[in-house]
């Protein structure tokens, strides 16, 4: 969203909302695009708003209720970074395509590795079907495991 990407870039995020109207042609939809007032409220239903006692800090989450936010793409984000000349902008904009550069990498050196498995798998007979399967196992990332809230009767003493 604007705030958080203007707080990344370190300006405030009117000035950022600014420099996004001064230079619409180089936003397009699939840059950036404004929410409509029935996507900003379902988002502060969600808690996406800060609370009335986080407005008197002089928060940059505090948002003219008159004006909707804009959400950026990792495209828009980028090009954000190329429309303010704060230095905080130009080193996240360095950092953001080199993190975008790091995870296409990723993604596809684990295609890669999935089109040889299958290769493979195709390759030899049923009897690696099981060590097939367990490798495919291994590729898939764990789900990260959440701490239990609350009374743990297992843990009384």
């Amino acid at each position: 969203m604007d705030r958080d990407l203007a707080e990344l870039y370190d300006v405030p995020t009117k000035r950022l909302n600014e420099q996004v109207k001064r230079n619409a042609e180089r936003f397009p939809i699939d840059f950036a695009f404004q929410l409509t007032a029935e996507e900003w409220k379902t988002l502060k239903e969600q808690g996406d708003e800060p609370n009335r006692s986080q407005f008197a800090t002089g928060s940059q989450k505090h948002r003219d209720p008159r004006f909707l936010p804009w959400v950026f793409t990792e495209h828009g984000a980028i090009m954000a970074a190329t429309i303010l000349n704060s230095p905080q902008a130009v080193a996240m904009s360095v950092y953001v395509v080199r993190a975008f550069v790091r995870l296409r990498q990723m993604l596809a050196s684990n295609k890669e590795l999935s089109r040889r498995l299958n290769e493979l798998e195709k390759k030899y007979d049923y009897q690696f079907k099981a060590v097939f399967d367990a490798i495919k196992q291994l590729m898939i990332p764990p789900e990260p495991k959440r701490k239990k809230i609350g009374f743990n009767r297992e843990n009384e003493s």
